[in-house]
């Protein structure tokens, strides 16, 4: 089993049907989502993805499964935040912006995903007001190292 299919069999079972009744998503173009019910900034960058074009579909989950799918996902609790997506087999974690996920999807690395550690203020979803953090979204690899995707002022 390929590293793709281990991840989708593993949301599966911790989610239940409704990720077995569409097991491709993560491959085909379409943004599957996976949050707490009562995040709003999750929402907010939900918005902002389907915004940019992405066709996504959020999928409300409770802590404990939201953690696992991390997991499952080797998304190690410095590179976690509040939400995560997959996209045509990438991770997406945090408050990426859309330019950045539209670049990963065009140069297509060789890696597991991007990641915006923490939730930076004035990141998509973040946003308040002028007030602006400066953030890196990380490029996971394979190996468990990271590297600066892009940086943000």
């Amino acid at each position: 089993m390929n590293r793709r299919n281990f991840i989708l069999t593993g949301l599966a079972s911790g989610i239940g049907a409704a990720a077995l009744a569409r097991p491709t998503l993560a491959m085909s173009g379409q943004m599957e989502v996976f949050k707490t019910p009562t995040c709003g900034c999750c929402s907010a960058w939900v918005d902002h993805i389907a915004r940019a074009g992405f066709n996504v579909t959020a999928r409300d989950v409770d802590q404990e499964t939201l953690w696992t799918i991390k997991d499952r996902a080797n998304i190690t609790p410095e590179l976690s935040s509040c939400h995560t997506a997959f996209i045509e087999g990438y991770f997406v974690e945090g408050h990426v912006p859309a330019e950045d996920v539209q670049r990963l999807l065009s140069e297509r690395p060789d890696a597991i995903g991007l990641t915006v550690p923490g939730m930076p203020i004035g990141s998509p979803g973040m946003e308040m007001g002028n007030q602006r953090d400066a953030y890196d979204t990380l490029l996971a690899l394979h190996d468990g190292s990271v590297e600066v995707f892009m940086s943000h002022a």
